[in-house]
């Protein structure tokens, strides 16, 4: 009788596993897992990367990923800030400029990608394929295959002039001499900039 129980009862238990809302089942070992948001958002965008978001102040910055390094630290708040903070991924570089965030850059030593998976060292040739409308332009201080090949994104009346509109948003990646990309920068205006603050 008891034994009758007990299997009445794992026969009841499985019938109500059946039933249970997808939720409450145990997942599936061969399903991938679903990335949260906090993941997704560490990719460099026309908008920023991860808690940097461009526009914000330095004091926001700062409470982001730490403060500037002394060297950094010392210019004006009117001036021009372009450095590595403590706790930013290796090889990101902000660029505050005025007490504001204007751009990022990852540079060769980083592994940020874009939204699209485009990191440093990609190939330059099938950047320009992938991004046909975006401007390509050559490089101030190196030949061909360096290049710069900026989009703005939702903009298109922006592409083939130099912007000033400080709300403007998007990527410039710079291919250095070896064809492949170099640095990507996202942000503002400031993207354009050839010589870090210049």
């Amino acid at each position: 009788m008891i034994r009758n129980a007990v299997l009445s009862s794992v026969a009841l238990l499985a019938l109500a596993a059946c039933d249970a809302p997808e939720s409450a089942k145990a997942p599936d070992a061969a399903a991938p897992a679903v990335m949260g948001d906090a993941a997704s958002a560490n990719v460099l965008t026309p908008l920023g990367y991860g808690p940097l978001k461009i526009g914000m102040t330095q004091a926001e910055a700062d409470a982001a990923v730490g403060p500037p390094p002394a060297n950094a630290a010392e210019a004006e708040p009117s001036e021009c800030r372009y450095y590595h903070p403590p706790h930013a991924p290796e090889g990101l570089l902000v660029m505050v400029e005025k007490g504001v965030l204007t751009r990022l850059t990852a540079t060769r030593d980083s592994t940020v990608k874009t939204e699209d998976g485009v990191g440093v060292g990609a190939d330059g040739e099938q950047l320009k394929a992938r991004y046909g409308a975006a401007t390509v332009t050559p490089h101030k201080y190196q030949g061909a295959p360096s290049a710069y090949v900026t989009l703005w994104p939702g903009r298109p009346q922006l592409q083939g002039a130099y912007v000033t509109d400080p709300t403007a948003r998007g990527l410039m990646f710079e291919i250095g001499d070896d064809g492949k990309v170099a640095f990507i920068h996202g942000g503002g205006p400031s993207i354009q900039n050839v010589e870090g603050c210049s």
